[in-house]
């Protein structure tokens, strides 16, 4: 395949792999029409965002995207804010219309003591708003749950927990990888167990950094600086320090210990920062990789949150990434690897490192990406054949389509 050539937007895994599990597949087909719950028969879809993670804001803005995007002729949608403190909410409206421009980030504010409660023992998966003055709302029954919410208490498994226990359907991972997938320490024990090359880390507990600090910098000689200190589970590049020096280890464990009592150190990899898009199938289809991005990153050490979201630094999204033909293959035949190796469902994005011998180096998978017209995670797949509206119609349809329960 051309670098300059589009993919078609099934079955992007390298036909010619030698692993026969990510070949190239073709479409099923499938029916356009559903019946749904909602106003006029239409498919409800709660929107689920905020959250009481460090990404509180980003996760609106990515609720923002899907909203003015989503098709509101086939999808009745009920807008759910969850604030910092974790109350459910009907947010305001112009909430909905927000990005990270200005000088506050957008927030899920409770302005009532009302509460949107989702029922565990209703088959048909009624939302209401309740107070504790007054008889409870019906606000409608939900077909399915679209949860784009970051970080821990959204992203880790805990929601994905809360709507398997109430049979709804859902957008995304389920309980496990979403799990695995937040804890950068677990997801390299389940990449290195399925064969795929992770570079050089440490984890530190706050037990090992509190008691054995030494025994900690002991560990450390073994890698090579320069390091990055990382929140194990955090995202949107909070919370990072690069250092070259064990001098700045304490203060980079001090700012990383503010999202997060344990640590993952790791060592710094040359090469280029590289990442794809992954897809769910349907019915026995295989997964489907994008074509790669790249990030180059000037006047910042590393793609930091203020280079991600604030248009600080000098930031170039390449898509599809400098590579050769046969790199981007090897990238996206990775990709689906570590999506398949968490077991994802639904969508991911896989941040590799490529090395300047070709090597293909994990560093991350996000289960729920950022997901706003521009992120990364919608870029790549337009650049590969699939816009931003209909990505989130095929999002919603994997949704429905996956059976509850065990599977």
């Amino acid at each position: 395949m051309k670098k300059d050539t589009l993919p078609s937007a099934i079955g992007l895994a390298n036909a010619a792999s030698s692993r026969p599990k990510t070949a190239a597949v073709p479409s099923v087909p499938r029916p356009s029409v559903r019946q749904g719950s909602g106003k006029d028969g239409r498919i409800s879809v709660a929107l689920l965002f905020g959250g009481r993670s460090s990404e509180h804001a980003i996760s609106v803005v990515t609720a923002s995207g899907v909203m003015g995007a989503i098709d509101k002729e086939k999808y009745d949608v009920i807008p759910i804010g969850i604030t910092k403190h974790g109350q459910w909410i009907i947010p305001d409206p112009e909430l909905l219309n927000s990005n990270l421009e200005g000088d506050e980030l957008p927030e899920v504010v409770a302005t009532s003591e009302g509460e949107v409660m989702l029922s565990l023992l209703d088959a048909n998966h009624t939302l209401q708003e309740v107070w504790p003055d007054r008889v409870p709302e019906v606000l409608g029954q939900i077909d399915v749950v679209f949860p784009v919410l970051h970080g821990p208490f959204g992203e880790d498994g805990t929601l994905q927990g809360l709507l398997e226990l109430a049979d709804v359907p859902y957008v995304g991972c389920g309980v496990i990888a979403s799990a695995a997938g937040m804890d950068k320490h677990y997801m390299k024990v389940v990449f290195e167990s399925a064969g795929l090359k992770v570079g050089p880390y440490e984890v530190v507990t706050a037990r090992d950094w509190k008691t054995n600090q030494a025994g900690v910098i002991e560990r450390l000689a073994r890698l090579q600086f320069p390091l990055f200190v990382k929140p194990a589970r955090a995202g949107s590049s909070i919370g990072i320090t690069r250092i070259t020096s064990l001098d700045e280890l304490p203060a980079a464990m001090e700012l990383a210990h503010k999202s997060d009592p344990k640590v993952i150190i790791e060592q710094g990899i040359v090469g280029q920062e590289v990442e794809c898009a992954v897809l769910g199938s349907h019915g026995d289809e295989l997964p489907r990789a994008s074509l790669p991005g790249e990030v180059v990153v000037a006047g910042a050490d590393f793609y930091d949150f203020e280079s991600k979201y604030l248009g600080e630094g000098d930031v170039t999204l390449q898509i599809p990434a400098k590579l050769s033909d046969e790199v981007i293959e090897k990238v996206r035949q990775t990709a689906i690897e570590a999506f398949e190796a968490l077991e994802c469902e639904g969508l991911s994005r896989v941040d590799v490192f490529v090395t300047p011998e070709g090597e293909v180096v994990v560093n991350e998978i996000n289960t729920m990406p950022g997901f706003t017209p521009i992120s990364m995670y919608p870029a790549m797949w337009a650049a590969s054949g699939i816009p931003y509206p209909q990505l989130i119609d095929e999002l919603i349809e994997l949704a429905l389509e996956r059976p509850i329960g065990l599977r």
